[in-house]
């Protein structure tokens, strides 16, 4: 299994680029093809995708795009290239807000996202955040908030409701301002 590819880039398509690495050139399915220019130097990041019926590779130029793409393609309905189809017109802030705040207009604006998929991709990964690359579940880091809430008096079902509205990367008195604001709303 491939991590990533460092070479040239030898040709750009509508769907992919050709890199060569070594003397050998690899196709790899990218969502922005003709932002890599020919003949530079590129680390791109692959996922291989293998069925009975097709070796493919995609690519990446951030283990961060990379990283939410496998998280994509492992909910129900969503194959790699409808996955690659959403880094093609989104960015990866604008698609974790969208399934953060369950935006289902902003995913359906994608190419082959219905609704319905739309609303798979937020159950599947709502809650997630990804930070460095790395994906870390957000309640974990609210559980203080929601401590501090429930001493307050809010019912849990409240509080789970308004948490992922609220930044987790302020102070926790900043979030219990923040998370009693769209309490009383």
């Amino acid at each position: 299994m491939y991590d990533y590819f460092n070479g040239t880039i030898e040709g750009n398509y509508s769907d992919s680029v050709i890199i060569d690495v070594n003397g050998i050139g690899y196709k790899i399915f990218v969502p922005n093809p003709f932002s890599y220019e020919i003949g530079k130097i590129y680390k791109i990041y692959v996922y291989n995708h293998v069925r009975e019926d097709e070796y493919s590779l995609y690519g990446f130029k951030t283990r961060e795009d990379k990283d939410l793409f496998m998280r994509l393609i492992n909910v129900k309905g969503m194959g790699p290239k409808v996955a690659s189809g959403i880094f093609a017109t989104g960015s990866i802030k604008g698609i974790v807000d969208a399934i953060n705040k369950e935006n289902i207009l902003y995913l359906t604006k994608f190419p082959k996202i219905g609704e319905k998929l739309a609303r798979q991709i937020i159950l599947d990964l709502k809650g997630k955040v990804f930070v460095d690359g790395n994906v870390v579940d957000e309640s974990n880091d609210m559980e203080e908030l929601i401590s501090v809430l429930e001493n307050l008096g809010y019912k849990t079902m409240e509080i789970k409701k308004i948490i992922p509205n609220v930044d987790a990367s302020k102070t926790l008195e900043e979030q219990v301002k923040e998370a009693l604001k769209l309490l009383l709303k």
